[in-house]
């Protein structure tokens, strides 16, 4: 895959990726209303980040790469699911730096979540997205079915 007519690689986060994932993962958070003075406390991206190589965590990262620069990060997890025999894989996290949309990352990441999960098992990648993320949703619909399910949380 080519972004900028350069090669794209995905691949498994690695601790050295800390620095550009840090950056993604502000920018991805950001761009979902965590900034300033909503942003995430340190302590929760340094425990995310410990989580992702962490091999007792259900928690994976993959990050999309060209010519050594991060391009985009997604995080997906495992669990149990009540009408399932085999895990589901939520793909909670997915985001692209501006200038790689459109031009096939996003949509590498989800495929190479979709074959990681096949490989472990998984009988189902599902995500959340927001309503008014349309050039996301463009994307989304090529590659899965909306399910048509409305999300509600209460935080505790």
């Amino acid at each position: 895959m080519n972004a900028h007519g350069n090669e794209v690689v995905v691949r498994t986060a690695k601790r050295e990726d800390f620095p550009q994932w840090k950056v993604l993962w502000d920018d991805y958070n950001a761009f979902y209303g965590r900034s300033g003075a909503t942003a995430l406390p340190l302590e929760i991206t340094n425990a995310t980040w410990s989580r992702i190589h962490d091999a007792d965590e259900p928690v994976h990262a993959l990050v999309a790469e060209s010519e050594g620069r991060l391009l985009g990060i997604a995080h997906y997890l495992y669990h149990r699911n009540t009408i399932l025999i085999g895990p589901a894989c939520y793909l909670q996290d997915l985001y692209t730096v501006q200038a790689a949309r459109g031009k096939g990352v996003g949509r590498a990441l989800i495929e190479e979540v979709y074959r990681r999960a096949a490989a472990d098992g998984a009988e189902r990648v599902y995500w959340h997205t927001h309503h008014t993320n349309a050039t996301a949703r463009r994307l989304y619909d090529s590659v899965a079915v909306d399910s048509g399910f409305i999300v509600y949380r209460k935080p505790l």
